[in-house]
């Protein structure tokens, strides 16, 4: 619909319910929505969600749960990244990826956020205080125990933690250390999910080797990569 001054108070009006719809998800996500200036602005009034801006109410096109909860949840991902890093507010957040854990217990979720520096930044969504919160994730590479609980138990594989390797993702190449193998199964793939500020990719294909493992590779970029054996390769001496 294109909003003119004729029809302000059928915009407001709209507004106002949307607003009733949205705030009553929020409550359910445990997001905290904030004041939402809807009688000045209608349907183009800013939404903020945990104190940071989210875009104008006109952009929800969704008052589902399942939309709302993507939409803002890339935004305070995007916000959690950047903050760590203290980046630029210009700098870009190319890519969301979910980590597919074994023992999801200490959070909600766990994420990789990818900036266009390349640096991939690891977040953790939990439930605090009755609201949900991202924060950055400590990983420690050196931590056999912590990617054990992350990931489950270790298994065998062509390649040894300690090799360096190289591995190719998303038409790029990376050396780096693995760290970590673990069974085969589902993997961060690289299809992509449009959006405003970059591409969410989720875990998808698995693999069908029974032999085959997955790596934990450290490429010094940040949190590892997590690929399949395929993608992976020895160093050409």
């Amino acid at each position: 619909m294109t909003y003119t001054r004729r029809n302000l108070v059928e915009e407001q009006q709209e507004a106002r319910q949307k607003i009733k719809q949205l705030a009553a998800i929020c409550e359910q996500l445990h997001f905290q929505l904030g004041p939402v200036n809807w009688q000045q602005d209608g349907m183009r009034a800013m939404v903020y969600v945990n104190g940071i801006e989210i875009g104008p109410l006109i952009e929800f096109n969704q008052f589902e749960v399942d939309s709302v909860l993507r939409r803002v949840r890339i935004n305070l991902l995007a916000h959690a990244a950047l903050q760590s890093v203290h980046g630029a507010p210009d700098m870009k957040v190319l890519m969301w990826s979910p980590v597919d854990v074994s023992r999801p217990e200490e959070f909600l979720s766990l994420w990789i956020v990818t900036l266009e520096t390349d640096e991939r930044i690891a977040i953790a969504e939990n439930i605090r205080d009755n609201q949900r919160v991202y924060e950055p994730y400590p990983f420690n590479s050196s931590d056999a125990e912590q990617c054990a609980r992350l990931f489950g138990p270790a298994s065998e594989g062509e390649y040894q933690p300690g090799e360096t390797v190289t591995l190719k993702e998303r038409e790029r190449e990376f050396t780096g250390q693995i760290l970590y193998s673990i069974p085969p199964g589902k993997v961060v793939a690289s299809g992509r999910k449009p959006n405003s500020r970059g591409y969410h990719t989720s875990a998808g294909a698995s693999s069908t080797s029974s032999i085959a493992a997955r790596y934990i590779v450290d490429c010094h970029d940040g949190f590892p990569h997590i690929v399949n054996q395929t993608q992976v390769s020895r160093l050409d001496s």
